[in-house]
């Protein structure tokens, strides 16, 4: 607008005058103004903006970096798409238009490829990957050994069960999300847009008969430059140094808050060991991650086993109100654990240095609820560390036991591996690396894992089978009552019952305990399908309404402390373990939540009310961070670098010839202004003089 402005007044101010030199000027400013106007609507002809696109970034630890990033001024590349394997010969060696954009069907995004254009990434600017509605039989880009390095198990503990050498949990996993690439890679959903690209490609990149195509191509341009290099020691430092009034930061430390609530509540001003007090842990972990930046759902790996625990939460609740075992009951959910178990190393940290309020010395044993929905039969497996139970003070039986008298009735049976290995990876292996703690981890696997898509974007409600009936509107899919979800009631019911015997409850009250169906259903709705539904918006506080999407939120831990997954978290452990209360809402602070409520019939507001629940977020950032230890080889080193910003087009790129011509003719036409600029400057006395009437003689 400014420009604008002053455009109109050159223009009007410079119009008054009639000598050849102000109508000159006029027309060169009335020009430049035209062009200025005009100069957006030019750049939207030339280039097509990709809005659905997501990019893969760059994360660091403490010896390496993985990911994916662009130039500093984006790359670009001829579209090539990719129709096999066998098609890679083309953007690798024969295609005379290098270098090549490859956009692949997710079918093809395999490592064979991604490693064979990896290795010859000068002929690759870029990969695009069209991620389709269905899922392929299998897809893991995780590692086959989730988090070795950080577990319980190495060369001093377990050194024949350390690196998967007994287990393979993770077969399927091709290692993909822990390569570095250096052409960006980004992902394209399977709409107009990518059928927009593939159609330019057929118009114009097409090699007919094993000929070139002519010009002009279609090409696709990729940003998504990364800040920080080599190594998480490496950007911290580079943050520490920089002497910039506005220091730009290049990175970030990976984390959240994790989640924890008691059924008796704890002073959270008083730290440290608790005389007398005896705490049985029931966990779950809240993060997943996927090969592109945010697009993880994390159904089966992180979703089935907290929603079960929150579920296993609100069947307690009434019981241990009329009838309070002998021992507390804290449930935690950790964020950051696919990243070197950020959440739960936290925690231990915390707790041997008093910075918690309970030490390790107060915790009796450790419930950890895994991966629980994709069962391949009808038992579930507890499993334990081999290398504690031989130690005498380390009692599983006791949790083994309860947890097996509890399934009676309920169609499963809870049953051990048949062969020693080692614990899954898992929250409770950070407990182990501190002390000797009675521990089971439930889950739905013996050995391998079921979940075909562990820590990939195809791990979302479909691989849970959750459908619903196509003639349900979305507030009557919230209340359907799916089979995933009974299967995940009765798990909620059998992890309730067990907690409550293992916190010494009475006995005669266990089989009154059951898990409801119907909160289930609506978490599983809200986590998976929507988070903008009726009941989260009900149990939400109003500041935070804002976070609740006609999409399931993202499970990547990310840098943005507090993430969406972890208010959710919150807010319902608060409501399904907590009262209502009379407070207003000024009055509900420390440890009460004001929550919006739900809108009575006939009425336009809701009907907000106060929350008095013992819910609290403590810190799941890595320790290394605190001590300044970014090398460390005991916690997590993982950092998110920054960029700028994250874009993707596609235009049509002319021939180098005719590139070449419009350079020349550029530089021609340069020349000849300033030689005819000069010229007028010299000769401007003459060209532009005035000469006046001589003055009226007096006679």
């Amino acid at each position: 607008m400014k420009s604008h402005w002053m455009c109109s007044n050159l223009v009007r101010c410079l119009g008054d005058g009639n000598t050849s030199l102000q109508k000159l000027a006029t027309s060169i400013v009335f020009f430049f103004c035209l062009s200025d106007v005009s100069c957006n609507s030019v750049e939207q002809k030339i280039y097509v903006e990709l809005n659905n696109t997501v990019p893969c970034v760059r994360l660091l630890n403490a010896t390496h970096q993985i990911g994916c990033q662009s130039s500093i001024s984006g790359d670009t590349g001829v579209i090539h798409v990719l129709e096999s394997e066998a098609d890679l010969e083309w953007p690798l060696s024969k295609g005379p238009n290098p270098p090549y954009m490859v956009l692949l069907e997710s079918s093809l995004f395999t490592r064979s490829i991604m490693m064979k254009m990896k290795n010859e990434s000068n002929r690759v600017a870029g990969v695009a990957v069209v991620v389709p509605n269905t899922s392929p039989p299998e897809f893991s880009p995780h590692t086959t050994c989730p988090n070795e390095n950080t577990g319980v198990y190495s060369d001093n503990y377990g050194p024949n069960l350390a690196h998967c050498n007994t287990t393979v949990w993770n077969p399927r996993g091709n290692g993909l999300s822990y390569e570095e690439f250096d052409f960006p890679v980004f992902s394209l959903k399977e709409d107009n847009e990518t059928e927009f690209i593939k159609q330019c490609y057929l118009d114009h990149n097409r090699a007919v008969n094993g000929s070139a195509p002519q010009y002009p191509l279609c090409a696709m341009q990729l940003f998504s430059h990364m800040h920080a290099v080599t190594n998480t020691p490496t950007c911290m430092r580079r943050n520490d140094i920089n002497f910039s009034i506005n220091p730009e930061m290049v990175c970030d430390p990976l984390g959240d808050y994790n989640v924890w609530g008691s059924i008796r509540p704890y002073n959270d001003t008083v730290f440290g060991h608790k005389e007398n007090e005896s705490v049985v842990i029931a966990a779950a972990r809240l993060d997943s991650r996927a090969f592109f930046w945010e697009v993880s759902t994390g159904a089966e790996g992180s979703v089935s086993g907290f929603v079960t625990l929150l579920a296993a939460a609100q069947a307690l609740r009434e019981v241990t109100h009329a009838a309070p075992p002998t021992r507390n009951i804290l449930f935690a959910f950790f964020q950051g654990e696919t990243f070197d178990y950020i959440g739960s190393s936290r925690m231990v940290y915390d707790m041997e240095n008093g910075k918690f309020v309970i030490d390790l010395d107060n915790i009796h044993s450790v419930l950890e609820i895994g991966q629980v929905a994709v069962h391949s039969g009808t038992n579930l497996f507890l499993h334990s560390d081999p290398v504690s139970r031989r130690n005498n003070t380390v009692n599983d039986e006791n949790l083994v036991n309860n947890l097996q008298s509890s399934t009676a009735g309920l169609g499963f049976l809870l049953v051990e591996p048949n062969v020693s290995q080692p614990l899954p990876p898992s929250s409770l292996q950070r407990f182990l690396r501190a002390q000797p703690i009675p521990g089971i981890v439930l889950a739905d696997h013996e050995s391998a894992f079921n979940n075909r898509y562990y820590e990939s974007f195809y791990d979302n409600a479909a691989n849970l089978n959750l459908t619903y009936p196509s003639d349900l509107s979305p507030e009557e899919q919230l209340e359907f009552v799916t089979d995933t979800a009974k299967s995940l009631t009765d798990v909620a019911t059998v992890v309730a019952r067990a907690l409550y015997k293992q916190a010494g409850g009475d006995e005669s009250l266990v089989n009154t305990i059951k898990a409801d169906p119907k909160i289930v259903t609506q978490m599983l709705y809200g986590f998976l399908v929507s988070s903008n539904n009726s009941w989260f918006q009900a149990v939400m506080a109003p500041e935070l309404k804002n976070i609740l999407k006609p999409s399931p939120p993202e499970y990547y831990v990310g840098v943005a402390m507090s993430s969406t997954p972890t208010r959710l978290v919150q807010y319902l452990l608060a409501n399904l373990t907590g009262a209502a209360t009379n407070l207003t809402q000024s009055q509900c602070m420390y440890s009460y939540l004001w929550v919006q409520g739900i809108v009575p019939p006939n009425s336009t507001e809701r009907d907000s009310f106060c929350v008095r629940a013992s819910v609290r977020l403590t810190k799941a950032v890595s320790p290394a961070f605190e001590l300044g230890e970014y090398a460390s080889k005991d916690y997590s080193t993982w950092t998110e670098s920054r960029w700028k910003f994250i874009k993707a087009r596609i235009f049509l790129v002319a021939s180098r010839d005719l590139e070449m011509l419009t350079l020349g003719v550029g530089v021609a036409v340069l020349f000849t202004s300033l030689l005819v600029t000069y010229f007028i400057s010299t000769k401007a006395d003459v060209l532009f003089s005035s000469t006046r009437e001589p003055a009226s003689a007096a006679y």
